[in-house]
């Protein structure tokens, strides 16, 4: 009686810490130890919120074979994208003006015998606001300057419209954990629950990486999206009584 009694204990452990293994897979548990009686679970909280910054570059270029036309065309370009952005309501305070840059392309030591336009000219006016609508109407709004004659220019990845920026950054950052903490309690007094004991003391806790991602569903934040996601995995461990 003794020797069947001894052999039921340990087929009662394994038949639990395998319905443990099924029910977990599902769960925020990551850790359940049976010798100190501690449970690790993580705590997930996300929030969707706005820009508060924007950054919009206006490039514009002109090309050509006499340096003072080349430069006296692009002066007059930064002339009109200035007064554009005035239309717009940006004061000059939101406007910074980069100087022109004029490259004569026979200069350069390895320069091609033939080239079709000898001087090659840039320049920049930056919006630079914390009013977002504003700069993101704006950015929409920007056929005048084309039909003006206005080459705009584009980034190198081809995108060209304004770069929005979260600041506040830290002022959302104690709420957010403060759900990932919640959602982990919620987790582990359910466990606890389950598993008839009680939850104890938190014993540690790692807040994780906050991340910053576009609200489109990308896994990064590009900069592209007036609209961003916060994301944030906390680690804790809770002593079981």
């Amino acid at each position: 009686m003794t020797t069947a009694r001894i052999g039921l204990l340990p087929a009662l452990l394994i038949a639990a810490a395998v319905a443990f293994a099924g029910w977990s897979v599902g769960q925020g548990v990551e850790r359940f130890r049976m010798a100190d009686r501690t449970v690790t679970v993580k705590g997930l909280a996300e929030r969707d919120v706005s820009s508060d910054f924007a950054v919009w570059t206006l490039g514009f270029r002109r090309a050509g074979n006499d340096f003072a036309s080349v430069q006296q065309g692009l002066s007059e370009d930064r002339s009109r994208v200035v007064a554009f952005l005035h239309e717009q309501g940006f004061s000059d305070d939101e406007i910074e003006v980069r100087p022109l840059q004029v490259q004569d392309l026979l200069a350069r030591e390895w320069a091609p015998q033939e080239i079709a336009l000898r001087f090659n000219g840039s320049g920049q006016v930056l919006v630079k606001s914390a009013r977002v609508e504003a700069v993101g109407k704006a950015a929409n709004g920007v056929d005048p300057l084309i039909q003006a004659g206005i080459q705009l220019d584009t980034e190198q990845n081809g995108f060209s419209g304004p770069r929005y920026q979260l600041r506040g950054f830290n002022d959302l950052k104690p709420g957010l954990l403060e759900d990932a903490t919640r959602n982990a309690r919620e987790q582990a007094a359910k466990f606890a629950e389950d598993a008839g004991a009680q939850l104890g003391e938190l014993k540690t806790a790692n807040q994780g990486v906050i991340r910053v991602l576009d609200d489109d569903g990308s896994d990064m934040d590009t900069g592209r999206t007036p609209g961003k996601r916060l994301r944030v995995v906390s680690t804790f461990e809770y002593a079981l009584q």
